[in-house]
């Protein structure tokens, strides 16, 4: 089993390292047709969000594409995906931040009854309550 880091999605996505941008598309190859196992983690999407937004300076209707582009990689097990989809949709439905996104989706998905923030964007999300 080989965990993917987020240089490996990034190389692979924005083919700006040749080099690198030919072994990270092998890998997701032999991934792809079941010869090797892959999986990663949800902080790797995080990372993967924010390099692309501050230092690429990706829009957010780019993001929100390249995302869901890595969430639709089935042969990449990631223990998180549907709380990610639906954080990505509530991302590109809103005006909040993936992160405040994704803690919105987790808290819906864990029961929590009131959501705590000082974030005003955030707070017309969520409200005073989950819902």
């Amino acid at each position: 089993m080989t965990f993917v880091d987020t240089n490996y999605f990034l190389r692979f996505l924005l083919e700006d390292v040749d080099a690198e941008h030919h072994v990270a598309r092998e890998l997701f190859r032999e991934g792809a047709s079941g010869s090797r196992a892959l999986f990663t983690s949800t902080i790797v999407m995080f990372e993967i969000y924010w390099v692309l937004a501050s230092f690429y300076r990706t829009e957010k209707r780019q993001l929100i594409g390249v995302l869901g582009d890595v969430l639709n990689m089935e042969f990449i097990q990631l223990e998180d995906r549907g709380l990610l989809r639906g954080a990505l949709a509530l991302f590109s439905a809103e005006s909040i931040e993936f992160e405040d996104a994704y803690n919105t989706m987790y808290a819906r998905a864990n029961g929590a009854t009131e959501f705590a923030t000082f974030d005003k964007n955030l707070k017309k999300v969520v409200g005073g309550t989950i819902t």
